[in-house]
């Protein structure tokens, strides 16, 4: 008994010295783990006429540039109108820029720099907007293609996806042009028809004409993440996350074959029954969650930023990332950061009742997290359906995970310290865009690629994105003008 005891307590010690163990070893990483953000000098706020941009931004959103697959020149009236908007609006800048059209519509402005051995920058933004759902044009608070400037706001589709990001840069580039500013390097602004589309023509051709010339960028931003306000828990600050990485994307378009024949003498398999199948296995086996590369950067930023337990949890990620992982798989917004993700899009199969049909289809769309490949996620699917009487097919416009952009380059210190101007209360760190820009098509001809919005947002206004609703606030807008205007003075000044 005394044995049994002795024995239940040395165990006892031992378990209460591992547990001190474990908290020393948790409180060492929770206090080494230093802020990673880079202290910046104040600036002066620049002055900016916000009512009178928000009324041109108003005005531009008007014009609808809806992109639609099957028929690009549907709205080339409103493409060729808003075109006449900015020339009209942006005098100064037009005088110092060099216009070319680019695939009947789309926009490529040269700043020349005053220094031709300076790598050159591009600006991106895209003019055309996603449709507005049918119906739901009276749930609007004012009509979407008003352009509506009211209580604070710019309404309209577009405001925010992407004709904000277009004429912001614009008014910063109009404003330095006004004032005799000149830039060092040269800057393109690359303004695309077709980005909601896949960017097949605009875009594309952009890029081409670029590399056909032998351009080399030293880098480029493009739409992409935002400030967000609220939404990471934990985090007190506002998060201004820079897109380093992009997902790639990959829709596989699966075909089950079967005898057609009479419904009242179905065989076992049918085509429609082996696709369903089929499908319910990719929803039950997705591809595993995983915190690598810029996502674990991320979290490696923002971790000392954190307050609590959320702090312990970022910087102890080799003994809490399960527990993270729960938690990330009850949201998606957040589990597609850890996640390539798996999304039944279309199903077709069948013509009538009564009739068995010989082909069923249906389209899978996965989103790739870097270090996965359209042909990974391909074996992932035959793998996983165990059915060699349905085929696989990709899509056309699949695409893998363009590079990630090093966060310790110049030119991404310097986006962090321009950001860290503008919006001095925010924490900068690096992200995933888990969406597609127009940014990938621009591979060939450079290394550092940012997706970055400087748009404030919280949890409610993510609602509004290719929702109902969208708008701008004028105050938000104002510094979105700051920012691009910082960032050429801070790249090309």
């Amino acid at each position: 008994m005394r044995r049994l005891i002795r024995i239940i307590r040395n165990l006892a010690l031992l378990l209460i010295a591992a547990i001190v163990v474990l908290a020393a070893v948790l409180a060492f990483n929770v206090v080494t783990h230093g802020s990673r953000q880079i202290q910046v000098a104040a600036i002066p706020r620049v002055a900016v006429d916000s009512q009178a941009a928000a009324a041109r931004l108003g005005e531009a959103i008007r014009f609808r540039t809806i992109s639609a697959y099957d028929n690009p020149d549907q709205h080339a009236d409103a493409l060729r109108g808003m075109k006449a908007h900015i020339e009209r609006s942006f005098p100064a800048f037009h005088a110092a820029a060099k216009r070319e059209i680019v695939a009947q519509y789309s926009l490529l402005y040269t700043w020349e720099g005053s220094d031709p051995k300076a790598p050159p920058i591009a600006l991106l933004a895209h003019q055309d907007v996603v449709p507005v759902a049918p119906g739901t044009e009276k749930d609007w608070q004012h009509p979407p293609f008003d352009g509506v400037v009211a209580d604070g706001f710019i309404w309209g589709r577009g405001s925010w996806d992407n004709k904000g990001n277009l004429y912001s840069m614009l008014e910063a580039a109009e404003a330095m042009a006004r004032a005799g500013f000149r830039p060092k390097r040269t800057i393109y602004f690359a303004f695309s028809q077709d980005e909601e589309i896949a960017g097949a023509l605009g875009t594309k051709g952009i890029a081409a004409l670029l590399a056909a010339r032998g351009v080399r960028l030293d880098f480029i931003i493009d739409e992409g993440l935002l400030i967000t306000e609220g939404m990471i828990k934990g985090l007190d600050k506002p998060a201004a996350l820079i897109a380093v990485a992009e997902k790639g994307y990959a829709t596989l378009v699966l075909s089950a074959q079967a005898t057609p024949g009479h419904s009242s003498m179905p065989p076992r398999d049918t085509a429609i029954g082996m696709l369903s199948a089929a499908l319910v296995r990719l929803e039950e086996h997705r591809l595993p969650m995983q915190i690598r590369g810029t996502v674990a950067e991320m979290f490696d930023t923002l971790a000392p930023e954190m307050n609590g337990f959320n702090r312990v949890v970022l910087s102890n990620l080799w003994l809490f990332k399960p527990l993270l992982l729960r938690e990330f798989e009850k949201n998606g917004p957040t589990e597609a950061t850890v996640r390539t993700t798996t999304a039944l899009t279309i199903f077709n199969g069948g013509e009538k009742d009564n009739v068995l049909p010989g082909n069923a289809e249906a389209s899978v769309n996965f989103r790739l997290i870097p270090g996965d490949t359209q042909a990974s996620v391909a074996e992932h699917v035959r793998s996983t359906i165990r059915n060699d009487r349905i085929s696989i097919k990709p899509f056309s416009g699949n695409s893998d995970p363009p590079p990630v952009t090093d966060t310790a380059s110049p030119s991404f210190q310097m986006l962090n310290r321009t950001i860290r101007e503008v919006f001095p209360d925010v924490i900068v760190a690096p992200g995933l865009m888990v969406a597609a820009t127009d940014s990938r098509h621009f591979v060939g001809i450079t290394d550092r690629i940012f997706r970055f919005s400087p748009v404030r947002a919280n949890a409610d206004d993510l609602k509004r994105f290719h929702g109902t609703n969208e708008r701008l606030s004028i105050e938000g807008y104002a510094d979105m003008i700051r920012f691009y205007r910082r960032l050429i003075e801070n790249s090309a000044g």
